[in-house]
């Protein structure tokens, strides 16, 4: 079956550059591509795509996160690929991570759907809006707290 897994944010947890639920999307991608897992991090813009990839590529050198920021001339198929697009790209993950404040037409495609409520009160009704399309198409919801993160 089909789910979606709401992580809420209710505290600040992460650096001042990084907003909390892209520090966690970061979080999330690599501890289940540590799991043998593929990931594809829908984000909001360009801008958010690449302040991602930055994320990622700060790890120490022994901590190499392979991942690549999707664009129209990649050959490169990551376990983990960040884009911006909101079209359908042939890109299928086991996980998709919802960055978009918005739903998207081919998140139905995946089987496993991580998204964010964060703290800031627009984007939570914008959430609220997401979870009841999530829910009216069929994927099982869950709520989940912050996860534990080393």
């Amino acid at each position: 079956m089909k789910k979606v897994t709401f992580y809420l944010i209710e505290k600040i947890f992460s650096e001042v550059k990084f907003k909390n639920h892209e520090w966690l999307a970061c979080q999330l991608a690599v501890e289940n591509w540590r799991i043998d897992k593929s990931i594809l991090i829908i984000c909001e813009d360009k801008i958010q795509a690449e302040r991602l990839d930055k994320m990622l590529w700060e790890n120490e050198p022994y901590q190499f996160i392979p991942h690549n920021l999707v664009r129209n001339d990649s050959y490169y198929i990551a376990p983990i690929e960040i884009s911006w697009s909101t079209k359908e790209n042939n890109i299928i993950k086991d996980i998709l991570i919802n960055l978009k404040s918005t739903f998207i037409d081919f998140i139905p495609l995946f089987n496993e759907v991580i998204d964010f409520v964060p703290i800031d009160e627009h984007l939570k009704q914008l959430a609220r809006k997401r979870y009841k399309i999530y829910r009216n198409i069929g994927f099982n919801l869950i709520i989940a707290k912050l996860p534990t993160i080393k």
